[in-house]
């Protein structure tokens, strides 16, 4: 074991998810700075640090020094406080501030800081809500600190420390001491598998009934984020068997204690819920059929009629189908339309909408994305707004429309509906009135939602609402390649690759993952903006089927920010470079700031001084501190999973046999249905063709469509 003392000069690289550093010290009888890597997370700028490990030979690196373990002491001098303070160490410090506390406090500096930090208001510039800001934050990270050197004492990452903190404050260490794996439950982003590091370090047992407890939940909560409402007992007893590595029957005795007292439920013999999903669709199924139980509040009067009138003020004649929609709508309490691309969903949603207005209905409209709201909006000329801002939700007392307040409406319309999940269903649902009608609007060939559940599918399936399928291809569409493509897609055909010049869809042949890249950034950077006079960040948008490897969502990212927004004022975070104008993501729903998984903004403004991100997510301005960017991510390029419900200009995709674990017709059906304008397919005719031949969707665990027809 060898030792070396220094001053931090620079964090060149902080991985945030494994707590791995690359630092950079000034070190006493070395000329230049010294590499450090190892756990240093907690570490800021100006640190000085008393370091043991030893030294190695990185080839590509060069002489690094493998830190085991360290102790941090206060800076000695004025230069290494003031670059301790600007750091980012204290929100409500920055650079410029360090300065003028430092030569206002010289070596004073921290003990006014820790005893007397009132004072800091005879500094230029710092009023009561700075100094309140800075009080705060010292005493925050002070507890921090104490929350990442227990942790990383236990031989565990320290980047939840912020978050565990915000979660328990100051009981943060005594709770972690008690059940570690409480952390799984709390806290978005520690799993079981973290918590369990944490655990077996602390000293609990592999087989102590916390550890089975959270492994049975944790394991249930995977088969949810899979898209499955409950996991069949084989099926739990199997995977929680092999995470933690015990045998069944000890699996199965603490399985039959969480049902005891309902922390699971068990339904139908062998299918076991986590409470929120089997109540979720349980209600779903019980509020369908009150609605269609529930007395019309719109006579049927002259339907044939007001349609006629409809069509002749229009000009325009509705075919058979679409007659029966129009009739449907008017008609029945709950009704599903659905039809792909180009076969009228549109032009009929509006007869329905006029037709329903003149019998003096009162109609509301929703969509599960912002994206798909305002595109509703813009079809429709009336306010569409998202299910959650219909809904009213407001942190903490959540949804304000319920069954005690329900949506003052006769018919709702939502549209997208394929994207609702068992949750979010149910809560819709409990918010309509009995005597409104219901109208989903969806194409059920798309992918299924991201959250559990195969909501719309199931109503259909159940065989007890009605239901319209559009199928006949307008003729003005059918001169759009890119929705005869999407129909040949969709009845297990290859769709046509060769475009014209005048085609909106396009295929251009590369075997190569890393010229597949180039291509991409080329068309995305230089060609198509170029030809077709659009911005990039907001016309184009790369889909990918996976978010790993060269061709995948992260590094198409990384080569599209670099040349689309190279600027240099930034925020890191895990590897990531966060700057003003980036294209980003939200990947989980955030109902304190009234952001949801899959809402795309662009980042305003960084203030590197208070290190927070402003992003403006189609006008809603929401900050974030460093600690809350584990819940953006760049998007540039993104999944097609996560574009669902949206639509864009400009849709370019890599399709390539690397992606063959998801190359599956629904897949690439949803992401060439995704563009408005154009499309651009680059990679090899095979990937293509496999995943057009590739029906297999995969079944997801429900139970919704026997409960609709056995009126559960």
């Amino acid at each position: 074991m060898e030792y070396l003392n220094g001053i931090v000069e620079r964090i060149t690289y902080n991985n945030e998810q494994t707590g791995f550093c690359v630092i950079k010290i000034k070190s006493k009888g070395f000329r230049d700075l010294v590499t450090v890597v190892g756990n240093l997370s907690a570490v800021n700028v100006g640190a000085v640090l008393h370091l043991k490990g030893q030294w190695r030979y990185d080839s590509k690196y060069g002489r690094q020094f493998s830190v085991e373990d360290y102790r941090e002491t206060v800076p000695a001098t004025l230069a290494g406080l003031e670059k301790y303070l600007g750091s980012g160490l204290i929100k409500g410090i920055g650079p410029v501030y360090a300065r003028k506390i430092v030569n206002y406090f010289k070596e004073d500096t921290l003990r006014v800081i820790e005893e007397s930090v009132e004072y800091l208001a005879k500094v230029d510039g710092i009023g009561p809500k700075r100094l309140e800001m800075v009080k705060k934050a010292w005493q925050e990270q002070k507890e921090i600190k104490n929350v990442m050197i227990f942790l990383q004492g236990n031989g565990v990452s320290t980047a939840y420390a912020v978050k565990i903190f915000k979660t328990y404050g100051n009981d943060s260490i005594s709770i972690v001491k008690n059940n570690p794996y409480r952390l799984a439950d709390d806290i978005w982003g520690i799993g079981f598998k973290t918590a369990d590091k944490i655990a077996r370090q602390i000293g609990f047992e592999k087989d102590s009934y916390e550890r089975c407890r959270s492994g049975i939940i944790y394991v249930l909560n995977e088969f949810a984020n899979e898209g499955h409402c409950y996991a069949q007992r084989e099926q739990l007893l199997a995977k929680a068997a092999k995470i933690l590595e015990q045998e069944e029957g000890l699996i199965s005795s603490t399985l039959e204690t969480l049902v005891e007292e309902q922390s699971i439920i068990l339904d139908e013999g062998n299918a076991l819920y986590l409470p929120p999903f089997f109540y979720s669709e349980k209600g779903t199924a019980k509020r369908i059929r009150e609605i269609m139980a529930g007395r019309k509040s719109l006579s049927c009067r002259s339907i044939r009629e007001i349609t006629k009138g409809l069509q002749d003020e229009l000009g325009f004649d509705y075919d058979q189908i679409q007659l029966e929609a129009i009739n449907a709508a008017a008609s029945t309490k709950f009704m599903v339309l659905t039809g792909g691309p180009g076969t009228g969903k549109t032009t009929t949603i509006l007869a329905i909408i006029h037709v329903l207005q003149r019998m003096g209905g009162r109609i509301l409209l929703a969509a599960p994305t912002g994206r798909a709201a305002k595109r509703m909006s813009e079809i429709t000329g009336m306010e569409a707004k998202t299910i959650h801002r219909l809904l009213e939700y407001k942190p903490p007392g959540g949804y304000q429309k319920t069954a005690e307040n329900p949506l003052d409406c006769d018919v709702l319309i939502v549209d997208e509906a394929s994207m609702i999940d068992i949750i979010l269903m149910y809560n819709l649902l409990k918010a309509v009135p009995d005597e409104a009608a219901v109208i989903l609007v969806g194409d059920i060939d798309q992918l299924p939602s991201v959250g559990a559940g195969n909501v719309l599918r199931d109503i259909i399936d159940s065989g007890i609402v009605t239901v319209v399928k559009l199928k006949r291809i307008f003729r003005q569409a059918m001169g759009s390649a890119i929705i005869r493509n999407a129909h040949r897609i969709n009845k297990g055909m290859m769709p046509l690759l060769r475009g014209g010049r005048d085609s909106d869809f396009f295929f251009i042949e590369e075997e190569d993952p890393e010229k597949i890249a180039k291509t991409i950034k080329s068309l995305c950077t230089k060609r198509l903006p170029r030809y077709y006079k659009v911005n990039p960040l907001e016309d184009i948008q790369v889909l990918c089927p996976m978010q790993r490897g060269a061709i995948g969502a992260q590094n198409l990212n990384l080569l599209l920010q670099e040349s689309l927004n190279p600027g240099s004022v930034s925020i890191k975070y895990g590897g990531a470079f966060f700057r003003p104008n980036d294209k980003v993501m939200q990947i989980k729903n955030n109902y304190d700031k009234n952001v949801f998984n899959g809402d795309i903004g662009i980042i305003s403004n960084i203030d590197t001084e208070n290190r927070i991100i402003s992003i403006n997510f189609e006008g809603n301005m929401v900050d974030y501190d460093t600690t809350e960017l584990d819940e953006i991510i760049h998007a540039y390029a993104t999944t097609v999973h996560k574009s669902q419900g949206s639509e864009f200009k400009i849709v370019v995709a890599p399709i390539a046999i690397q992606h063959y674990m998801m190359l599956q017709r629904n897949l690439l059906y949803t992401c060439v249905t995704r563009a408005k304008k154009i499309l651009v397919l680059v990679g090899t005719k095979k990937a293509v063709g496999i995943a057009v031949s590739n029906d297999s969707i995969r079944q997801r665990n429900t139970l919704l469509a026997k409960r609709l027809a056995a009126g559960q």
